[in-house]
């Protein structure tokens, strides 16, 4: 077998982010939770144009504690580019007294969504915490991660380097792509089929 060159594929990034791929394309199961501490209902539709990590996650599950500094770092260095990181904890009832001062001392500033009951961890499948879904924009879920994660790490940053959106959302008029603008009407990169 001879070795290949060049830059990595695709699956070579999910391997070495430690990312198992879907390769289906799935649409991630919608929620409607309540966030962390205000009680505002916040959906995943909510931020169809972004690249979201969701991360599902308990104050008593020890590995969830060891990666949340690294979500955290992952937000804030990416945010601005059109990724969202969102842990969903499944505290068995939602105690307000643990999370306060969970979230506090970790500095967590991403937000945090409710799922007391576990009906949300339910539906994405989740038999083991933390359980981290990368859904691409358009709500369509690339891959997942169960166990904890370096997210900050080189081989996470190329892997969601090509999931990121094109153009951070928040821009009213993107720069035009210059493979577009180039290109006859009609031909070009464009939305696959």
């Amino acid at each position: 077998e001879a070795p290949h060159h060049g830059a990595p594929g695709p699956l070579d990034l999910f391997e070495r982010a430690g990312v198992t791929e879907f390769v289906e394309g799935q649409r991630g199961p919608g929620f409607r939770l309540a966030r962390f501490p205000d009680g505002a209902l916040v959906s995943l539709e909510a931020w169809r144009d972004r690249l979201v990590v969701v991360n599902f996650w308990a104050t008593w599950c020890t590995p969830c504690t060891v990666e949340m500094p690294t979500l955290e770092a992952l937000w804030r260095a990416y945010r601005d580019r059109g990724l969202v990181v969102v842990g969903i904890s499944v505290d068995r009832g939602a105690p307000r007294a643990v999370l306060e001062p969970y979230v506090r001392n970790l500095g967590l500033t991403f937000p945090i969504l409710l799922d007391p009951d576990m009906a949300t961890a339910r539906a994405w499948r989740v038999t083991a915490l933390p359980a981290t879904f990368l859904v691409r924009p358009g709500g369509e879920v690339a891959g997942m991660a169960l166990g904890p994660r370096e997210w900050t790490s080189a081989e996470m940053r190329a892997l969601l380097e090509t999931l990121l959106p094109r153009h951070a959302p928040g821009h009213a008029h993107p720069p035009p792509d210059p493979a577009v603008a180039a290109a006859p009407a009609g031909v070009g990169p464009g939305p696959r089929p």
